[in-house]
């Protein structure tokens, strides 16, 4: 028995094809099919089954589209509600395909009805293995507040019970293939991505499995889940549907004639260049996601569902590359697309902003400075210009600018009343929010300096405090100011 992993790094996700030889099994598959038929064709294998572990919550499955196109059967649990014909399963269940044989295991928590797959190929030497979804991950286990936030802590216990029945049911030596866990929003703790493990390597150092107690677990899940893409409100739905194949012909083109006008509209032109490109030279009203692995979760993130889309690439293949970003997470068609950025930017109003570092940031602003302490809760206005960090909360919480603002990038088009008045510096931990933070704010008619620069650096210069150390020296001048 042998497992091909399919790798979607753009979304953290994996999909599997697991076969003898001849007839395959195909696990949690992403939209874009065209790569599991490849592995398919080249092995000259028999598509026979296609397994959901849950309803996806972070991307629109490929599942029911390859079961169609293949014959297979499509399997996933029997208490999920769907608009289609499936194999039901639950708990218990053996089914057989070929020579290979699947064990269904009920593991509620990432989802009410989450199943894990174990596959084997009985009278061969070969160990069985674990298909665990968003239960079991490398490390730690999916996050448990996607179904309702109101019953997280009641899923949360659920997927700790998950987690150690697997490893109760399963020999140490049993690969676990989870699909979600590499930089997937999905996941939660320290999921440690990597390229394999085993249940043996799980008992030794997965969250879960290492808890000291129940409760201590279910605490510290939930205090350590971060915010998740507004994308994600949409995703189970369209999978309950049974979703369409993608189309990934060529979108309208919009000639270079029309793009102000869109713009002028309020319609969302993106465009795709690298940041340090948009930042010298763009097109006054457009927007920066630089296409790379994070360009359809954000975009996804900050786009408004349904928005008017036009996306503005250097070539045909950018384009044809994001759209299959963008179709895994169920926005199927871009409005048109603008190919030959040079000629664009020819035709239109160009803007710029300046792309800086930390050390020009304190130099300019005298970041640092002992005197520059202040509250960890307010900002400081530096003579008209304001630190901006646009990181989310819990990277706020271990540590930050002293007296800069800070609105995550992820509400910030929601929240623009809130930005403080001035010329913004606007910062994240890598460079890349900041760049379509710096974008949106442009966008927005306020004037930015775009710190293209780690958050590191500025740790290393000594321009950062923790709370903790924000809070004590608080706590010292109240003591003062008090004796």
């Amino acid at each position: 028995m042998r497992v091909e992993v399919i790798d979607t790094s753009e979304l953290g996700d994996r999909s599997y094809v697991v076969h003898d030889g001849r007839t395959a099994i195909v696990v949690d598959p992403q939209r874009d099919v065209d790569r599991v038929e490849a592995i398919l064709a080249t092995k000259a294998l028999s598509c026979e089954a296609v397994l959901e572990t849950h309803i996806h919550n972070d991307y629109v499955t490929g599942g029911y589209v390859l079961a169609q196109r293949t014959g297979g059967a499509y399997v996933l649990s029997g208490a999920d509600p769907v608009d289609f014909d499936r194999v039901p399963v639950e708990d218990g269940a053996v089914l057989n395909f070929g020579a290979l044989r699947v064990r269904v295991i009920a593991t509620p928590g990432h989802t009410d009805t989450h199943l894990a797959y174990v596959v084997d190929q009985p009278g061969s030497a070969d160990s069985p293995a674990v298909f665990t979804g968003g239960s079991l991950l490398f490390g730690s286990v999916g996050r448990t507040d996607l179904v309702d936030p109101a019953r997280t802590e009641e899923l949360t216990h659920a997927q700790y019970h998950s987690a150690r029945r697997l490893s109760s049911m399963l020999d140490p030596d049993v690969p676990v293939y989870p699909t979600h866990g590499f930089g997937s929003f999905c996941s939660s703790g320290s999921a440690t991505g990597g390229d394999s493990s085993t249940i043996g390597a799980e008992r030794a150092r997965n969250d879960a499995l290492t808890a000291a107690d129940e409760e201590g677990f279910v605490a510290a899940l939930i205090a350590n889940l971060t915010a998740y893409p507004a994308y994600y409100a949409h995703m189970a739905p369209l999978n309950r549907q049974g979703p369409t194949a993608m189309d990934l012909s060529a979108p309208k083109v919009v000639g270079p004639q029309q793009l102000p006008h869109l713009i002028s509209a309020g319609d969302w032109v993106v465009d795709l260049r690298e940041r340090t490109a948009y930042a010298a030279s763009h097109l006054d009203g457009t927007i920066s996601i630089a296409l790379g692995a994070q360009f359809a979760t954000y975009l996804g993130w900050l786009m408004p569902w349904g928005e008017n889309l036009t996306l503005l690439g250097e070539t045909a293949e950018q384009i044809t590359d994001a759209q299959r970003q963008l179709a895994r997470i169920g926005i199927d068609r871009p409005d048109g697309a603008a190919v030959g950025a040079a000629e664009y930017l020819a035709a239109g109003r160009l803007s710029s902003y300046p792309r800086v570092s930390f050390p020009d940031a304190a130099h300019a602003l005298g970041l640092g400075h002992t005197h520059d302490h202040g509250h960890p809760h307010g900002h400081h206005d530096r003579n008209g210009q304001v630190v901006l960090d646009v990181r989310r909360d819990d990277e706020r919480a271990v540590g930050f600018i002293p007296g800069s603002a800070h609105i995550p990038l992820h509400s910030l088009l929601a929240r623009l009343d809130e930005v403080p008045p001035g010329r913004l510096w606007v910062h994240c931990a890598s460079g890349f929010r900041a760049s379509i933070a710096a974008s949106l704010l442009a966008r927005a008619g306020r004037e930015v300096m775009y710190i293209d620069d780690t958050y590191d650096t500025a740790v290393a210069m000594g321009l950062t405090s923790t709370r903790i150390e924000l809070q004590d020296e608080s706590e010292r001048d109240a003591g003062l100011v008090r004796g």
